[in-house]
């Protein structure tokens, strides 16, 4: 059977019309050969040109000094905005509401700094049973530093499927019920262990209409899904460039805020490069933030952080979200095809069957157990096929458009099939 799908998958890769964009990042290798590498959902490959703009910021800082803030290749001082178009492009945004800074638990908490404004009538913030702990950390940190206590005002979404994942029911149940309480709703593009993927723009309808701010961790949904963060009228969303963005590890974050805040009188941490761009540099004592997300910047930007991510985001234009997004769906639908054919009596596929309610990612579960799981987890890794562990018993697989081929699941298939019998 193994042999019937490595078939499928040569002629699926030979016909595939983003299969060159391969060719522009580096693969890791193992004993000679190309990884099956499936980990672009915690760290995205390197794009070739990458080395190259960092030199050539380098040079420029050795060359110029101080003067490539304006005669560099890319000068220094307006280089936030070569990276705007792109981030606009993958976020579905107006470029003036998507900026590039600090990281992603930095940005969240200066996002509710801004949009969560508790009261005595509406202290609660929303957020799903088992988010990514750093979002939880701040989301609890955050409720403390306004004199609330979370056992009372942090409300959490249980799962209600067996799988892990959340329905929109019982995302509508839970903002119903706690609807007259709600300052905030802070939910996952992508569900991190799950790999669900959910319902923005509903969501953001039903936040609203219970008088909530919404805001999102599109950490696993940036470069994943094509977001339309303006569309959806979120009010703001965060993420960061290290997993789908390809911007390397512990790359610069991101952040939206809609149009309709761009000139918001809500409070805000300031620093100067939020500050109007006309009067930045006559340092005067009153802070006039820059119209759009820009306002909410703190510091100059870090250019050797963000060359990286203009290189991805070239490569993501060039390539479009649409398409890439359409590769996706037949590469993950082909793969879970292949797990449940290969190995469904083993491994159980946790992410949700609809195409429209996940990204690329597949969670695994294996039957036999966690220790099993662990095991089996450990032997792929040996054999130079690299997904992820999240506990308690999760294996993560993550077949990425742009570097991914359908042939890499061979690998998978074998060394799965040798470990588990």
């Amino acid at each position: 059977m193994i042999d019937t799908f490595q078939q499928r998958a040569a002629a699926l890769d030979a016909a595939d019309p983003l299969a060159s964009f391969r060719t522009e990042f580096h693969i890791p290798r193992h004993e000679g050969h190309d990884q099956a590498y499936f980990c672009g959902n915690s760290l995205g490959l390197q794009p070739k040109a990458t080395r190259q703009a960092l030199i050539d910021e380098l040079d420029d800082w050795a060359q110029l000094g101080v003067e490539g803030h304006f005669r560099g290749r890319h000068p220094w001082m307006p280089y936030h905005a070569f990276v705007r178009d792109g981030l606009a492009h993958v976020a579905g945004a107006l470029p003036s509401e998507v900026v590039a800074m600090n990281s992603l638990t930095a940005n969240l908490h200066l996002m509710m700094v801004s949009f969560y404004r508790p009261t005595r009538e509406r202290p609660a913030i929303l957020i799903e049973q088992g988010a990514f702990p750093s979002d939880r950390y701040a989301v609890e940190s955050q409720i403390r530093f306004h004199g609330f206590d979370p056992a009372d005002c942090l409300i959490e979404v249980a799962p209600d499927a067996e799988s892990g994942t959340i329905s929109m029911a019982a995302i509508t149940r839970a903002i119903d019920l706690h609807r007259d309480r709600l300052a905030l709703i802070l939910w996952p593009g992508v569900q991190y262990r799950s790999g669900e993927a959910h319902d923005l723009a509903e969501i953001v309808h039903l936040g609203h209409a219970a008088g909530a701010v919404v805001g999102f961790d599109l950490a696993h949904g940036i470069g994943n899904l094509p977001l339309r963060l303006h569309d959806a009228n979120a009010d703001f969303a965060v993420w960061c460039s290290y997993k789908y963005l390809n911007s390397g590890p512990g790359a610069i974050a991101g952040c939206f805020v809609h149009e309709r805040h761009a000139r918001t009188d809500r409070p805000r941490f300031a620093g100067w490069w939020g500050h109007d761009q006309a009067s930045r540099f006559k340092m005067g004592p009153d802070f006039q933030p820059t119209p759009g997300a820009d306002g909410w910047q703190l510091s100059n930007p870090p250019i050797l952080a963000l060359a990286p991510l203009r290189v991805s985001l070239e490569i993501f234009q060039r390539a479009d979200i649409a398409r890439l997004r359409e590769k996706s769906k037949a590469m993950t639908a082909f793969y879970a095809e292949a797990i449940e054919a290969v190995l469904g009596a083993h491994l159980e596929i946790l992410t949700p069957k609809a195409p429209e309610r996940r990204g690329c990612q597949l969670s695994l579960r294996v039957r036999a157990g966690r220790e099993r799981g662990r095991t089996l987890f450990e032997h792929l890794e040996r054999q130079g096929v690299v997904g992820d562990w999240r506990e308690p018993d999760v294996i993560r697989v993550s077949p990425t458009p742009l570097y991914n081929r359908y042939g890499d699941v061979v690998a998978l298939l074998r060394e799965a099939s040798a470990c588990l019998g």
